[in-house]
């Protein structure tokens, strides 16, 4: 009756298995190393309950009055200030997400080509199929002449067929779902073939300042800043609940978000906005954020430990100098999809590399996450999911 209806977006649509599972079970009952949850235990509460007092004291009713589409000036110059960028470059979003959203609502067209790694993160890969791009994903490769001979090839290849490469998706930093981390010399040739080839690069950062070990590494933005979008979160380092990211780019592609979000949203959270910006200029945030560092290094560090004790041979993982996932890679013939029923019937949840992956490859891999539960879950879901292993 209905299908007749739906506009022709709909069928470029798919559900998140991640979000699937969620329906399926009560995370609380099962292991689940699935989701992208923060742990509550970093949520700073007396903190935010002062601060939303403060908030209110200092702007009274503006705290829950409708606000400028670009966001309340308090916060963009807050996170200007923090990054070291104009405030004429910053546009507040409602969470990363939309932030993905909109850059590519506002530079794709049907058919446009979009690069990003493979695997990739699965809320972008929903974003431009639902635009009906043409999602092209090249794998990472240890030598760097020969992932800068990956993209060439696909670039040529875009060429030849006639159609433009919009921009790069890139998590540059602890990358969702693989946990690994672009190095310099790769971000500094990504941007050259970006200028070589003419496209834009959407920088995404969730997880940028959830560093473990190792240096930090410049942002792709700081190399070619009229180039890249850079989009960050509040998501991981302060609480998901406030729904709130931000976008730092050249003024002519934040006015045409800025158009784009006026028939979305109309404005950002005026009141999680303010308290975003008093708890970010009060440094309580700084304060908070090394709490979750020690929190979440722990169990990254305590993961890797079982991983190495308990998971069978011919079982590979990845080492992320932050982040909240590694990615695991199981032996060839492997299938992570067809695995979850036996998985969640035995009390234990993950997502199957498969969907993260453009092109449907990586049935042998799994994503894991280690910031949701606590370490004692953590530990017997590990041993659970090495029993029921093959």
């Amino acid at each position: 009756m209905y299908n007749e209806k739906f506009s022709k977006d709909v069928s470029s649509f798919f559900r998140s298995p991640v979000r699937e599972i969620f329906k399926r079970v009560d995370l609380n009952a099962i292991y689940s190393f699935a989701g992208g949850y923060p742990s509550a235990d970093t949520f700073p509460l007396e903190d935010i309950k002062q601060t939303v007092a403060e908030v209110i004291d200092k702007y009274q009713g503006k705290a829950f009055q409708y606000g400028a589409t670009q966001g309340v000036m308090e916060l963009r110059e807050a996170v200007a200030r923090r990054y070291g960028v104009p405030v004429e470059r910053v546009q507040i979003t409602s969470s990363s997400q939309q932030g993905i959203d909109v850059c590519t609502r506002v530079l794709v067209d049907p058919g446009d080509v979009v690069l990003t790694s493979s695997p990739s993160y699965l809320g972008a890969l929903q974003s431009f199929c639902s635009y009906r791009a043409d999602i092209r994903g090249v794998a990472h490769k240890d030598d760097l002449n020969e992932y800068r001979q990956a993209y060439i090839k696909t670039l040529d290849q875009v060429r030849a067929e006639g159609k433009q490469v919009k921009f790069l998706y890139m998590i540059p930093d602890f990358q969702n779902p693989s946990g690994e981390s672009l190095t310099l010399e790769e971000r500094q040739m990504l941007v050259g073939l970006a200028e070589e080839y003419d496209f834009l690069i959407v920088e995404d950062s969730p997880y940028r300042e959830l560093r473990y070990e190792g240096e930090h590494i410049p942002t792709m933005y700081s190399l070619s800043p009229d180039r890249v979008i850079h989009l960050g979160s509040f998501s991981k380092i302060f609480a998901p609940g406030f729904r709130l990211g931000w976008a730092i780019a050249h003024p002519e592609i934040l006015d045409k978000i800025y158009v784009c979000k006026q028939s979305l949203d109309l404005c950002p959270p005026i009141m999680d906005q303010y308290v975003a910006a008093e708890f970010l200029e009060s440094g309580r945030l700084d304060a908070n954020l090394a709490k979750s560092i020690e929190l979440y290094k722990g169990k990254r560090d305590l993961l890797l430990g079982l991983l190495e004790e308990y998971m069978p041979a011919g079982v590979r993982w990845t080492h992320p100098q932050g982040g909240l996932f590694l990615f695991l890679t199981l032996p060839e013939g492997f299938d992570a999809v067809k695995f979850y029923d036996t998985a969640l019937d035995a009390g234990v949840a993950y997502v199957a590399g498969e969907f993260f992956h453009p092109d449907g490859s990586g049935k042998n891999t799994m994503r894991l996450n280690f910031s949701f539960m606590t370490k004692e879950r953590i530990t017997e879901g590990v041993k659970l999911l090495s029993k029921i292993l093959p």
